[in-house]
């Protein structure tokens, strides 16, 4: 367990800050879509990260690297269940027309964003370990070989990628389906990648679906 593998490091603080405004600002996007493409309430998902978020950063403050990891990654969990079922309606609401074409249209471009968001979070919290080992130097072996991992350029030596490298490595799933410059070392983060370019593919598939009236 990281609490009992760190537990003599409680003053040791992981920079989480751009992880909180990530997953508020994730939930807060799932709670304009429209409610025909939500999982009950459109506020429910932004509700839910909200009350997990509190002791979170309760844990946070005390050092409790466990808890921490274990509500960060229920919280990883309820955005993504938040996205696979707006998804899902989305495409629903194509063949059944439930929805009108504006509303369509906006939930999509929403969705497509919050995709890169949400797998943004996912690879951030699995490679080498998580964010605590990276950040520590005990990390696991590697999933994702950033370039920066590579360079003999003086300055680069103890780079540790921060969410924002994790951030561009989603948009480059979401936009060309596969990851450019960085390499997929290991299976759960190749399958992570196939899931969100799968999602990424049917967003964009819906959008031109609706664009030309075929559905």
């Amino acid at each position: 367990m990281q609490e009992s593998q760190f537990s003599d490091n409680h003053h040791f603080k992981v920079p989480r800050g751009a992880y909180l405004f990530t997953v508020l600002v994730i939930g807060s996007l799932l709670s304009i879509i429209s409610e025909k493409l939500t999982l009950g309430p459109s506020w429910i998902i932004f509700t839910v990260v909200v009350i997990l978020l509190v002791p979170m950063v309760i844990s946070i403050v005390r050092g409790h690297h466990g808890w921490t990891r274990v509500l960060s990654l229920s919280i990883t969990g309820v955005i993504t269940l938040g996205l696979i079922s707006s998804v899902s309606f989305l495409i629903y609401a194509l063949f059944h027309h439930s929805a009108s074409a504006a509303s369509l249209f906006r939930s999509a471009g929403l969705l497509w964003f919050i995709n890169i968001g949400v797998f943004a979070v996912w690879y951030w919290e699995i490679d080498r370990g998580g964010p605590l080992k990276r950040h520590c130097g005990k990390s696991d072996p590697i999933d994702f070989l950033f370039p920066q991992m590579t360079s003999e350029i003086p300055g680069w030596e103890k780079w540790t990628p921060s969410l924002f490298d994790y951030v561009y490595l989603a948009f480059n799933t979401n936009t060309a389906f596969s990851p450019t410059d960085t390499m997929v070392i290991s299976k759960k983060a190749k399958i992570l990648m196939m899931i969100q370019s799968s999602i990424s593919l049917i967003i964009v598939a819906v959008l031109a679906a609706r664009a030309i009236n075929i559905a």
